[in-house]
């Protein structure tokens, strides 16, 4: 745009030298100065509306999945307030672990340990533990993770386990189901021989021999 407007007025100018009649001298000249106004404003847009460099993007980088080997060999001992574990890794530093402590769980990571990354994790503990009071305490050949229990008491294990060979007699329940279920489970649990004697307690009882599935079993 600012070019054509140069070469207008370029022709403009030489029609002006060599124009004789006034009136034409005057129209060639009001012509000129309004092309010279348009030219500069036509420089002045051109150079708002010229984009800057935009600033080239830092690429992201993403930072890759950690791996974890998993701790699942580990020892355990109790008092009538807190649990302790003791993990045996050598190398462990106490800035470089993430604790993850809540009511019925934990979750400890150990990163960098001889160009390695651990993990030890309970994701349901026996009982509650109070979260806020737990700790880790890091020694040269071993790490002990203190646990303190929501309630005083003895834990049968440091993990939930289900009670299977508990019956569940409810009141809106028959007690016989309840029975069933039991006999069920210990002969998923049993060896061989506790097997047959059960599965023979059952086909006695369905031919109507024993009134009682459990009669005979020791």
């Amino acid at each position: 745009m600012a070019e054509d407007f140069e070469l207008d007025l370029e022709e403009l100018r030489h029609l002006q030298s060599i124009a004789k009649r006034p009136r034409i001298v005057s129209l060639i000249s009001s012509e000129i100065r309004n092309l010279e106004k348009l030219s500069k404003a036509a420089v002045s847009t051109s150079t708002l509306q010229t984009p800057a460099p935009l600033p080239t993007p830092a690429s992201a980088t993403s930072t890759p999945a950690l791996n974890y080997v998993t701790l699942g060999s580990f020892s355990w001992d109790q008092d009538n307030e807190k649990v302790k574990i003791y993990v045996s890794l050598e190398g462990v530093e106490q800035e470089k672990m993430d604790t993850l402590f809540k009511p019925t769980s934990i979750d400890v990571k150990f990163h960098d340990v001889q160009g390695k990354n651990y993990r030890c994790a309970i994701p349901k503990l026996n009982k509650e533990i109070v979260p806020e009071k737990c700790k880790v305490v890091v020694k040269p050949t071993r790490v002990i993770i203190t646990l303190f229990k929501a309630s005083k008491g003895n834990w049968l294990d440091l993990k939930f386990k289900e009670d299977k060979l508990k019956p569940d007699l409810g009141k809106e329940r028959d007690p016989m189901a309840g029975i069933m279920d039991l006999m069920k489970n210990m002969y998923e649990d049993g060896d061989d021989e506790m097997k047959q004697t059960i599965a023979k307690a059952w086909s006695d009882a369905r031919s109507g021999k024993t009134a009682d599935p459990l009669k005979g079993y020791p």
